[in-house]
């Protein structure tokens, strides 16, 4: 039987996408800004993801406590809300559609590791929430997940795999438990 071995762990190959200073600074101000409960408003920590790279459109609220790990690798549409305690764990491309709702202690999961190799290698796989999508309170999406146009993952569930449109998905890993229907 073969074992782990954490001594030949190598993921030189894995590139954050900046430089040591870039990301230096950022853990900084994610920590003064965007990851502090002193309250900042949404256009102060918007003013500092757009500062080091991230694409964010109007309306964004982001609440406190939220941490992203790369901001240069993040995609926000218009009228997203994020909440409190959030972590945004993008160590590749995340992008989050227009009018979806990241509840509060939430996790965008980009990175894991195989545990089907000796060396434990690093697995990355960006994520996609589309427009209207709803990521409940303490919910974790896996990497390569894509959730599609208003999909809801509930509160405490983990997507490891797609979630289709208009679904509503619970559990863990999280299986399709009906249609979401939208009122009028």
């Amino acid at each position: 039987m073969r074992k782990t071995d954490l001594s030949r762990y190598n993921n030189s190959w894995y590139s954050p996408k900046a430089g040591p200073i870039k990301r230096l600074l950022w853990i900084w101000i994610n920590a003064l800004f965007i990851k502090s409960h002193i309250f900042f408003s949404s256009g102060i920590k918007v003013f500092f993801l757009k500062l080091f790279g991230a694409k964010i459109g109007k309306g964004v609220n982001i609440k406190p406590g939220v941490s992203v790990k790369y901001p240069w690798l993040l995609e926000v549409g218009n009228y997203v809300w994020i909440g409190e305690d959030v972590w945004i764990d993008n160590l590749t491309e995340t992008r989050i559609g227009d009018n979806a709702c990241i509840s509060q202690g939430a996790l965008l999961l980009t990175g894991n590791h195989n545990f089907k190799k000796e060396e434990f290698d690093l697995i990355v796989g960006g994520i996609v929430l589309e427009e209207g999508v709803w990521i409940g309170a303490k919910a974790t999406v896996c990497p390569g997940v894509v959730c599609a146009s208003h999909s809801i993952l509930t509160v405490g569930s983990v997507a490891t795999k797609n979630l289709e449109a208009y679904s509503v998905y619970q559990g863990n890993p999280a299986i399709k438990i009906r249609e979401r229907v939208m009122a009028y």
